[in-house]
This record gives structure tokens, sequence and C-alpha cells, in this order.
């Protein structure tokens, strides 16, 4: 994979922002962060690092908040992904600006290099290098990734003039401009973040980019049509698990891995069971003969009894779906039980150690 062209003098430096508590996903949540939620077997943020690597980044550092030192334990020096890695933890919520502000002192480099910014929730096949390689040769302020979506007024829109340059960030609107929007992956001139105020609460996109733009600086849009997926509701990350798992998008984290089920070490699947659409099956987790799974994630030491059917769901680690039952679209948290007959879709969550005894009652709502 082709790195970017930097300076001799200069190595390049990321900030992982990682701060966020990830209400959006809860119940997988309530005990880990986000970004350290097991997404086709290795925690989500593997295929972030493992990609900055191969794009020549050497150094990270992670801005924290939520559950800050889990990450450390996670990740430790970087080493095992051959990189350096320093945790910088905000006291209180500041912001995407004040976050990267925050984190920006623990970086090395120089006022003139560049500095890639990453969030911890989205999953992109988009080139880092030639993002990088577009703001070196333009001397860019900063240079955002832009991708395109169906519907852009769930995200608000980033309209763009002919040569690039950004000309406005636009709120959330039913007649949006463009259908490209701000995909979450950023390169910024150091000097730039330098100029955040630091210790203060501050969005970078509703004040730090839009202040660049009024003052005449060059903010510029890399545009891409690769795979894109913020990953910061359940659906949305089983489905970023299962593409993974299937190969619609390629990780140097999973090397060699495409096909339509993903067993970790120990996992039972009984021959006469059907394990389909890019499901993982964690860690000692059992799979019993006559059950359906499809398009899910099973996490370690999970149990699908015989004839049950999970579809485009999470089970919990050491959480349990008896025989009868059936998951569409559903959260089942850790050390739950679901009872027989009991059928859950459309978006129910269950907490962690819930037991839903046998019936036959839909249920629509959170459990």
């Amino acid at each position: 994979m082709r790195e970017t062209s930097l300076p001799s003098s200069e190595r390049l430096e990321a900030i992982l922002l990682v701060g966020g508590q990830g209400t959006r996903l809860r119940p997988l949540t309530l005990t880990t962060p986000k970004p350290l939620l097991p997404t086709a077997g290795v925690p989500f943020l593997a295929h972030q690092l493992a990609k900055a690597r191969a794009h020549g980044v050497s150094r990270v550092v992670f801005a924290t908040s939520y559950r800050a030192s889990m990450f450390t334990d996670a990740f430790g020096d970087g080493s095992a992904f051959g990189l350096e890695i320093e945790y910088m933890t905000e006291d209180t919520p500041l912001g995407t600006g004040g976050a990267i502000r925050n984190a920006a002192d623990a970086l090395t480099c120089s006022s003139d290099a560049p500095v890639l910014v990453l969030n911890g929730d989205i999953l992109s096949g988009h080139d880092i290098s030639a993002q990088v390689d577009l703001h070196l040769s333009r001397g860019a302020a900063v240079t955002l990734h832009l991708t395109e979506v169906e519907d852009p007024s769930r995200f608000g829109c980033v309209p763009t003039a002919p040569d690039g340059r950004v000309t406005a960030f636009l709120e959330k609107t039913p007649n949006p401009v463009t259908n490209r929007i701000n995909a979450g992956c950023y390169v910024f001139q150091r000097s730039v973040i330098d100029s955040i105020p630091a210790g203060e609460v501050v969005s970078v996109e509703r004040e730090t980019f839009p202040g660049l733009i009024e003052a005449g600086e060059l903010v510029l849009g890399y545009a891409d049509a690769s795979y894109w997926l913020d990953v910061g509701t359940p659906a949305a990350f089983v489905q970023g698990s299962c593409d993974l798992v299937q190969g619609r998008l390629r990780s140097p984290a999973l090397p060699g891995v495409t096909g339509e089920s993903l067993l970790l070490d120990g996992a039972k699947v009984s021959p006469e069971a059907k394990v389909t659409g890019g499901t993982v099956v964690g860690a000692r987790a059992t799979v019993k003969a006559g059950a359906s799974v499809r398009g899910s994630v099973l996490a370690d030491d999970a149990v699908i009894e015989s004839g049950a059917v999970v579809v485009d769901s999470v089970v919990g680690a050491g959480a349990r779906v008896s025989s009868g039952a059936v998951l569409r679209e559903v959260v089942v948290g850790d050390g739950a039980l679901i009872g027989p007959g009991n059928e859950l879709t459309s978006g129910v969550r269950v907490w962690p150690g819930v037991t839903l005894p046998e019936c036959s009652v839909r249920f629509s709502s959170d459990v």
C-alpha cells in the first residue's frame, strides 16, 4: 500500500477521537466503550489502527474520556500494531475541537506538519494516503474526507467548489444542496490545531471549520465514493462486522478473512445449524443443531439453543437464546436469558442479566 509523501524529517502522526459514551449502542456500551466493541472478532479500533499504520502513520494519540483506562489495557504502547500510542484524557467532555486540541499536547511534529484526525466510530475504505497527499500538494489548512450518501438530510452536507474548496457546513435540512457529507476523517495542519482554544468546549463542525472558511483559509474536500459506515447504532454495528467478515470492506487487521461466518477460538457450531451472512461466533460460544443465525454478532460464551432463530442481532457475552425463540434486529445484553417462545423484533434491547421467561408475546420496546 502506498504511503504518504512526507518530508524526510517528518513522520505522520494521528489523533484518534474515542471519548464518546456510545449511548446509541446501549446496552453494549454500558461496560465497554464503543471503539472497543468486538467487530469481526477484534476490537473496533484494531481496524483503524491497522489501516493507519498501512498508510504510514507511526504515532497515534488517543483522545479519551469515557472508561479511559480500558484503552490502555487494550492497546498498551502500541507496539503490537507497529505504532507508538500515547493517551490524553479529558476530565470533562470538550467537544470534537476541544478533544483534538487537548490531544495535540502529546504530538511531537512541527507546526507545519500534517496531522491525521480519525473518529473512533467510522469504518472506511477510502485512501488515507491520497487524502494526505492532496492536503500537502495544495497547502490546505484542513482537508476533509467527504462521502456520498443517499439521504444527506440526516447528516447535514458539505458543498464544495469545482476546485475542491469547501464553501460551507450546512446543518441538517430537508432540501440538501449536495449529497456529500463530512465523513469524519481530517488532515489538519498542526498550526491550525494549536489555534483552537485550549481547555474549552469547541466543535470543529460548528466553529472551527466555518471559522476557517470565513477567514479565507483553504479548507479542502477529498471526495470519495468507497465503502463508508458510521457504526454508531446497533444495526450499523452489526452491518459493519458482517461486511468485514464477508469481505465487502478489507481490513489489514483481518488478513485473508472472508466468508459466511467467522468462528473464534473454542466456538462450537453444530453441523446441523445454519450460520450465515457474515455472522461472528465468539470464543467458546455455541450454536446448537437446528438453530439458524444470519448476519449477527454472537459474543463470547453466548449460547443459541436448538431451533432458535437469530437475524441481524447482537447476543451479548454469556447470554442464552432458548429453543423456539426468535430475534430479529435485537440487542441482547451480557448474561441475559431469552426464554422459549419469545419473539423479539424491530430494535428491542434486552438489558444485561435480564431473564425473559417462556411466553409468546411479541415485544417492541426496550426490556
